[in-house]
């Protein structure tokens, strides 16, 4: 027992306890961002379950579930609400940088003024244009006169987006476009569905949201799944140094002789025969030299 408990001693050196802890931490934060990407999902499907019940329900009138200064509930999104008055075109506020399938356009937003006076502020739909602070003089009007809208009631928008520039804002709020355009109006917004009488020149529908769940599931897998791989990469690791000792104390291995790829020793070299011309001995007769002058014959005979 105390040789076992003994090799895993190396577990309480600064590095392994460093580590340890460095483990500790990644899974605490993988586990947290799991946790929110499945919050996200939660809330995702409770507000689609809202969005169903209400986007098909029969019209009420505004004033039941809109009033100034009363921020929209959220049982209340996306239900359908009728409003008559008139559309009051000279304070049309457009939301700049609204792209559909990649051409550029805004949103065009006109306050429909009640009887009462207040103003119901209502996303008419999108027009198509290169101009991000488009006037309402080159914007297809609204129809004149008394018009009943029927529409979805959207929460306000919130954050420095919803601060108007001269008649333009990047996203719809109903404080900021009522300091703007002097005028009391109802707290939140109107997706507009239908108008009666309708419009000449009629705007692009109001998209709709998506229902569907998005992928915050699969990155809640995925962020966990990390931590696990963390978790399972620290215990490799420890069992690898009991096993081999630590990497950068490990002998090499020793090289194999005879190997495959060594080298045979070298053996003697052959002499090959040689190309060289040698002077053969001559056996000439007694007296005779092989280097002696050729004299004439001095007899005169033959």
């Amino acid at each position: 027992m105390r040789s076992v408990l003994s090799s895993w001693r190396f577990l309480l050196s600064r590095r392994w306890v460093l580590f340890f802890l460095a483990v500790i931490l990644i899974g605490y934060g993988t586990w947290w961002l799991g946790e929110w990407q499945f919050g996200r999902l939660h809330d995702r499907r409770e507000l689609n379950a809202v969005v169903r019940a209400n986007e098909h329900r029969a019209p009420i009138p505004v004033d039941q579930v809109m009033a100034p200064g009363r921020p929209v509930g959220e049982t209340d999104e996306w239900r359908l609400i009728t409003a008559t008055g008139e559309y009051d075109v000279a304070e049309t506020i457009v939301v700049r940088y609204r792209t559909r399938e990649g051409a550029p356009g805004v949103e065009v937003v006109v306050p429909l003024v009640t009887a009462d006076g207040t103003a119901l502020l209502v996303d008419r739909g999108w027009f198509e244009t290169d101009d991000p602070e488009i006037g309402p003089d080159k914007l297809p009007a609204p129809p004149a006169g008394e018009v009943t809208v029927t529409g979805w009631v959207r929460a306000d928008g919130t954050g420095s987006s919803t601060q108007v520039s001269g008649r333009s804002t990047r996203a719809i709020a109903s404080g900021p476009i009522s300091k703007a355009i002097n005028e009391e109006v109802f707290t939140g917004f109107v997706a507009l569905k239908a108008e009666d009488p309708k419009p000449a020149t009629e705007l692009a529908p109001v998209e709709l949201p998506d229902l569907g769940e998005g992928p915050h599931f699969f990155y809640g897998l995925q962020w966990w799944f990390f931590g696990v791989l963390a978790g399972g990469g620290f215990l490799y690791l420890a069992y690898d140094e009991r096993k081999h000792g630590p990497r950068g104390e490990r002998k090499g291995t020793k090289r194999r002789q005879g190997g495959p790829f060594s080298r045979a020793p070298q053996s003697a070299r052959t002499i090959p025969p040689s190309t060289g011309s040698i002077t053969p001995d001559r056996y000439d007769a007694a007296g005779d030299s092989t280097k002696a002058a050729t004299r004439p014959n001095s007899s005169g005979k033959p």
